[in-house]
């Protein structure tokens, strides 16, 4: 009898033992689950924040080429008139002085 006693004694240990191995493995995959979610989180904040920068950066960048297009174009046009003017004003030249 005793012996039996014994026996489920050790049962009763290893089977608590084992419990509280399962409880410890479980507790240490919760805290690996929770560490590498907040990584991934970590990462797509940072993925979400570069995207940002990027979208912005490329906003800046085309209101300057859309402000360098239009300065170009204004240039153009000036230049545009004053050859005009400068052939008006030798047409008129021409015009005034008597031929010879």
């Amino acid at each position: 009898m005793r012996d039996q006693e014994e026996q489920s004694l050790k049962e009763a240990k290893r089977v608590e033992k084992r419990a509280a191995e399962e409880a410890e493995r479980l507790a240490k995959e919760q805290v690996r689950k929770k560490a590498y979610l907040a990584r991934e989180q970590a990462i797509e904040e940072a993925r979400k924040e570069r995207g940002t920068k990027r979208s912005e950066k490329r906003a800046a960048e085309e209101i300057e080429e859309l402000a360098k297009d239009q300065a170009r174009k204004e240039a153009y046009f000036a230049r545009e008139q004053a050859i005009a003017e400068a052939q008006e004003a030798r047409k008129l030249k021409a015009k005034k002085q008597p031929p010879e």
